[in-house]
Formats: C-alpha cells, sequence, structure tokens
C-alpha cells in the first residue's frame, strides 16, 4: 500500500508558514499537532481523506485538520496534490466557521504551489563548443 505524504507549503522565498506557525507553538500543543499531521501519512488511495471529526471539507478539495491541545484548537488548512498532501495554512480556531480571508489565503498558496510545480523547466544553456550560435 502506497501511503500519502504530508509536505509543508514552501512559498517562493522559501518560507514554509506552517512549519513555522507550528514550531512556535509550546512544547506539548506542537506535539499534538505534529501528531495529527501524521495521521495524514496514514492516507492512501483506499482510505484518502481522515474521518470526522479529524478532518473536514472547507470547499471543493480544500480540506481542514483539526487539531487541539486542551483548550487550544487549531485548524490546518490542506489539498492532495497526488501523493502529497499539501499543508497550506494554520490558524487557531476562534469561532465555528473559518474566516473567508483564510480560505483565500490557503487557496492563493495552492494556486502558486500548482503554477511553481506546473512550470516548464528552463531548458540550461549549451555549453560553447564548435557548433554553438
Amino acid at each position: 500500500m502506497n501511503h500519502f505524504q504530508a509536505v509543508y507549503y514552501r512559498d517562493p522565498a522559501g518560507f514554509e508558514p506552517v512549519r513555522d506557525f507550528v514550531d512556535a507553538l509550546p512544547e506539548q500543543s506542537q506535539a499534538a499537532v505534529e501528531n495529527q499531521i501524521a495521521r495524514l501519512n496514514l492516507l492512501s488511495d483506499e482510505i484518502p481523506h481522515l474521518p470526522f471529526p479529524h478532518s473536514s471539507q472547507i470547499k471543493g478539495e480544500l480540506r481542514e485538520l483539526r487539531c487541539h491541545h486542551g483548550r487550544h484548537l487549531y485548524r490546518i488548512l490542506y489539498r492532495r496534490s497526488g501523493r502529497l498532501v499539501i499543508l497550506l495554512h494554520v490558524l487557531p480556531k476562534r469561532s465555528a466557521k473559518i474566516p473567508a480571508a483564510d480560505i483565500d489565503l490557503a487557496q492563493q498558496r495552492w494556486a502558486d504551489f500548482k503554477a511553481r510545480m506546473n512550470a516548464t523547466h528552463r531548458i540550461p544553456p549549451r555549453a560553447a563548443g564548435r557548433d554553438a550560435p
């Protein structure tokens, strides 16, 4: 069985906003969130999504991973790309609904990820030689 792999979205400057957020949490909260992220690595073609209450659909293929430690609640917005689960955005849960601005940010990061993944690779210049232009 081929499992999926959860990976952090990396912006063009090399920053990983979800990893940075998780790394800044207190140690016990960080461990709780990382345990939930590890559940995504158990997904496969046979089990493509975590069941509720661990995960739920937000909009289209955008999903949320529900993480909590004590009274602290966090939501990680993610999408699948082939065998990868891209962790796009994280937020502390403060209301019943995820704010539209957070959904928009996750969708912008997804669009950036797809654009860079689908970009045609640059062809390196040929070495100078007798047939070089």
